[in-house]
């Protein structure tokens, strides 16, 4: 599988009064990466669709205020009704951050439920 690139710019917003960026916007910035890898096949209609169980985050590098990187994501592992997904964000190459998650997909009930086709075939 290809890795999903999602480019990104550093911002204020982003930044703590140091010019680094706030350990809590990684996990912010991965979520629009993974919307962005995803648009257009969301859930199932009924179903309420991906819900993250897990998530670890390890800080490498640290980002900064004016920063361009990209976050790079891709499916590690497929269950059923899980996906095992890899964020790295690469600036200029080098690794400065990777976020391990686990998705779960669930339907209407709030239950685990096999993840549809349509889905799996947008993410690779």
């Amino acid at each position: 599988m290809t890795a999903h690139k999602f480019p990104f710019s550093i911002c204020y917003a982003d930044t703590d009064a140091g010019g680094i960026v706030y350990h809590g916007r990684y996990i912010e910035i991965a979520e629009r990466a993974r919307m962005n890898w995803l648009r257009g096949h969301f859930a199932a209609p009924g179903d309420v669709g991906f819900v993250v169980r897990a998530l670890a985050v390890r800080y490498l590098v640290p980002l900064r205020l004016g920063d361009d990187f990209v976050v790079e994501s891709e499916i590690v592992k497929r269950g059923a009704a899980s996906l095992d997904i890899e964020q790295k964000f690469v600036k200029d190459g080098d690794v400065c951050a990777i976020i391990n998650l686990t998705v779960a997909y669930l339907g209407a009930d709030m239950h685990p439920k096999r993840i549809p086709d349509s889905i799996l075939g947008a993410t690779e």
